[in-house]
């Protein structure tokens, strides 16, 4: 950049100011998406009822199915709060589409998304802060299922190695299925209808993946839904690696860390082309 400036005498001079070299590609990326996510969650304390779902929500699923269901459902070789909290983790994971939707259909619909277009940002960092916040928001949820748990009587069999690989299929499943969240809600863009369409496909299907009583004791029809649930593979893995059971039935539940894998990656391949697709034609 050039600038100009009178000297003493007043001649004019010129002089050359280099300015700093602009970050590349990659940087601004990581740079941006940083911003967008501490933005999200610094609304947060203005708006604490967008946690209700990750906070208020698995302590009353907790707590009614523990009580309720507990004093009638009797689970051979473990208690019942052994069977049920390895549910309610992989049902806390599914139910995270819901809130991913929910929040991506409130920023598309009130012109949040067209704003940030608006702005010298890489349209890759939007969309990417939107699935990040959504995971840590998702993650709070279920450290407080596994602290209630816990105060509650449940102590999963967890040594190192297992506890390492619970973890990497908690990440794993929250990065599937907040994308298939995120695609949900660029697709319907009522918040309301998106809440709607998420409880009714995901509160059957996780009824269905053994989260609550065992799937053995279903009757044949739907028994034959749950054992090929998507669910009951995630709820089946995180059970196995919590308290080393073992099920049967279909092969995804003979063998539910591959199939949870397996799962995991068919959503991730299918939901996050659709939904970057989506975001660069969406009011392009």
């Amino acid at each position: 950049m050039t600038t100009v400036a009178l000297s003493p005498s007043g001649s004019v001079t010129a002089s050359r100011e280099t300015l700093p070299s602009r970050p590349g590609r990659f940087a601004r990326y990581v740079r941006e998406t940083g911003l967008l996510v501490g933005r999200g969650l610094r609304t947060i304390p203005r708006v604490p009822e967008r946690l209700s779902d990750v906070t208020i929500q698995p302590v009353m699923f907790t707590l009614l199915f523990l009580y309720v269901f507990g004093s009638a459902i009797h689970v051979v070789g473990m208690s019942y709060q052994n069977y049920l909290l390895p549910g309610l983790l992989g049902q806390s994971v599914a139910f995270g589409v819901i809130g991913a939707g929910v929040a991506t259909s409130t920023d598309f619909s009130s012109g949040v998304v067209d704003r940030f277009r608006s702005l010298p940002v890489t349209r890759m960092s939007v969309i990417s802060a939107q699935v990040i916040g959504q995971i840590i928001e998702q993650i709070l949820g279920i450290v407080i299922v596994v602290g209630v748990g816990l105060g509650l009587g449940w102590r999963p069999h967890l040594d190192g190695g297992r506890f390492v690989e619970l973890v990497a299929l908690m990440l794993l499943a929250l990065f599937a299925f907040t994308w298939l969240g995120v695609l949900m809600g660029m697709l319907i863009r009522s918040s309301d209808a998106v809440q709607g369409i998420g409880f009714a496909l995901m509160l059957p299907l996780s009824f269905l993946a053994g989260t609550f009583v065992p799937i053995s004791g279903m009757k044949l029809i739907p028994r034959a839904i749950a054992e090929w649930d998507p669910l009951s593979a995630v709820v089946a893995a995180v059970r196995h690696v919590c308290q080393g059971t073992v099920s049967s039935g279909s092969f995804q539940l003979d063998h539910p860390v591959p199939a949870m894998i397996g799962w995991c990656v068919i959503i991730i391949a299918v939901c996050v082309p659709l939904a970057l697709r989506r975001f660069r034609t969406a009011n392009a």
